[in-house]
């Protein structure tokens, strides 16, 4: 009874309740809400408080910064699940509108900046995993002869290595100026069918521009930490594989190192390895081993693999 009153009590506020219809479809900031709602910050931390000790709300915080979701588990996701239907109005609409072009905002300066910072991202890539031949561990765990898909393939520097064992190469990037960069690398090995073994797409990762099962491989290279939504690419990297295909991921271990969003754009301090699991089975895959490897700056990448039942 409790925790009912408790639930309760924290729903009976509007802005409480456009909170929670909000955050139900979407993971957003505090600054974000601020803008979606058009109200203070300090008004809006207040309720959120609220609904967060009302457990209708789950705070993830990624070192200076903090997320919020509508709750996953519990009393309070249950009863904002019962609730679901009674939100389906013109008054909430309009909230996850503006709330949709928050998160496609974050998404474009995310494409900015890899577009202002393609030139020289090879560089900034060496700076932090040093010594780690990151494209020849991820290739050697690419199946000969597979039809492998790099998701988020920047200038293309992991696409020539997986040729070296593929018989098709697919590169996806949302950055126009990424996969200019991958095409001039690859020297005229690059064609939009994929005829020559290597296929340049621009696209989207939650909406990849593949047919459902096109491919035996998909490779995620540090490119998870950069996503508003891990899962919806997840799911999408499981549709373009055939049954037994084979899932690939190297991104940063859970950090606190804040300088890594300023200078690499990075928005998640890495990957916590059990959220990671709780993904990949949220999405359909077969966890599988997970291998660390130390590098830069007191990082750690680690190297995952899984697989699509």
């Amino acid at each position: 009874m409790t925790d009912l009153l408790r639930i309760h009590k924290a729903l009976a506020d509007e802005t409480r309740l456009r909170l929670t219809g909000i955050l139900r479809r979407f993971e957003l900031n505090v600054g974000e809400l601020v803008a979606v709602l058009g109200m203070s910050q300090p008004r809006i931390s207040r309720h959120l408080k609220i609904l967060v000790e009302a457990r209708l709300v789950d705070c993830r915080r990624e070192g200076l910064w903090a997320f919020y979701r509508a709750a996953a588990t519990g009393p309070g996701s249950r009863v904002l699940g019962t609730s679901a239907e009674f939100m389906d109005t013109p008054e909430f609409e309009v909230d996850a509108s503006r709330a949709a072009a928050a998160v496609s905002e974050r998404v474009q300066a995310t494409r900015r900046f890899f577009d202002s910072v393609a030139g020289r991202w090879r560089d900034l890539s060496r700076e932090v995993l040093g010594e780690l031949d990151l494209p020849g561990e991820i290739a050697r765990r690419v199946p000969e002869g597979a039809a492998v898909v790099d998701l988020g393939c920047g200038p293309g520097e992991l696409l020539e290595r997986l040729s070296e064992r593929a018989c098709l190469v697919i590169g996806v990037d949302n950055s126009p100026r990424m996969l200019e960069l991958a095409g001039q690398r690859l020297n005229g090995k690059a064609s939009q069918d994929g005829r020559a073994g290597i296929s340049l797409r621009l696209g989207d990762l939650t909406h990849l521009p593949l047919r459902e099962g096109e491919a035996q491989a998909c490779v995620f290279s540090m490119v998870l930490h950069h996503l508003p939504d891990p899962v919806a690419a997840l799911s999408e990297a499981r549709r373009v594989l055939c049954p037994g295909g084979r899932l690939i991921i190297a991104d940063f271990d859970r950090h606190e190192n804040e300088a890594m969003r300023v200078h690499y754009g990075d928005a998640r301090l890495g990957l916590d390895q059990r959220q990671l699991r709780a993904w990949l089975e949220e999405a359909g895959f077969l966890p599988g081993p997970v291998e660390p490897y130390p590098v830069n700056q007191g990082l750690v990448v680690l190297l995952a693999e899984a697989a699509r039942p």
